[in-house]
C-alpha cells in the first residue's frame, strides 16, 4: 500500500471519533451534574464556563475547546482525561475514585453516605460506606417488599434496629436484618463510626 493512500473506508474515522467524544462529552458532564443535584447555574458559577455554552455542551450541540473542557473537569475535580474516557476504550473494570464527589449520597453533621456502587446501572444490589458521628443515626423508612440490608463494622461500635429488634456490633462484626420495616443504625460510641452497607432488593 502507498504511504499516501488513505485505506478504504476510513475517510470519515477521524470526524465519527471527535463526534463520538463530544456526544459522550454532553451525556457525562448531564449525568455528573445531576448527581451532584447541581444546577446549570451551579455549574456555571464552579466552572467559569457560562450557563449557555453548558447547556448546549449538554445537548450535545457545542463541540467545546479544551480550554472549557478542562474548566468543566476541574469543577466536578477531575482530571480531563476522567472526564472524556470513553465507554469501553479503557478497562473495563469499573473504578469509583474517591475525589469523585458524585457518589456523595449524603452529608450532614451527623451521617456522611458514600455511594459505591456505578450511579448508571440498574441494579438490585447497592453498595454504600456510612460515616455516623458520635451519637449520629441513619433512620430509614420501610424499603420495598423483602429488601435486606448487610452491615460490616469497620470502626466504632454500632447498634442496629429493625423491626422491634435490636443488636450492638463491634469493629468486624457483621449482621443482615430486614429493610421492609423501620430500620436505624446507630453510633453508640465515643468516635465516629465506619462501616460498609449493602442492601439487596426483590
Amino acid at each position: 500500500m502507498s504511504p499516501h493512500r488513505t485505506p478504504a473506508g476510513s475517510k470519515h474515522k477521524p470526524a465519527e471519533a471527535a463526534e463520538a467524544v463530544s456526544g459522550h462529552l454532553g451525556a457525562r458532564v448531564n449525568s455528573l451534574r445531576s448527581a451532584r443535584g447541581w444546577s446549570l447555574e451551579v455549574l456555571a458559577g464552579a466552572s467559569g464556563v457560562s450557563r449557555s455554552m453548558l447547556s448546549q455542551i449538554e445537548r450535545d450541540r457545542a463541540n467545546p475547546t479544551l480550554a472549557v473542557t478542562l474548566r468543566i473537569a476541574r469543577a466536578f475535580e477531575m482530571e480531563i482525561g476522567e472526564l472524556l474516557q470513553m465507554p469501553g476504550s479503557m478497562s473495563r473494570v469499573t473504578v469509583i475514585r474517591a475525589s469523585d464527589h458524585a457518589y456523595d449520597y449524603r452529608s450532614d453533621k451527623d451521617c456522611r453516605i458514600r455511594t459505591l456502587s456505578p450511579l448508571h446501572l440498574e441494579k438490585d444490589v447497592e453498595f454504600y460506606e456510612v460515616w455516623l458521628q458520635p451519637g449520629g443515626a441513619l433512620r430509614s423508612a420501610p424499603h420495598f417488599e423483602g429488601t435486606r440490608e448487610f452491615v460490616v463494622v469497620q470502626k466504632g461500635r454500632l447498634r442496629i434496629e429493625s423491626a422491634g429488634d435490636a443488636e450492638e456490633l463491634c469493629p468486624g462484626d457483621s449482621a443482615s436484618y430486614r429493610a421492609d420495616v423501620a430500620h436505624s443504625l446507630v453510633n453508640i460510641g465515643r468516635a465516629g463510626a465506619l462501616l460498609f452497607l449493602v442492601d439487596i432488593y426483590r
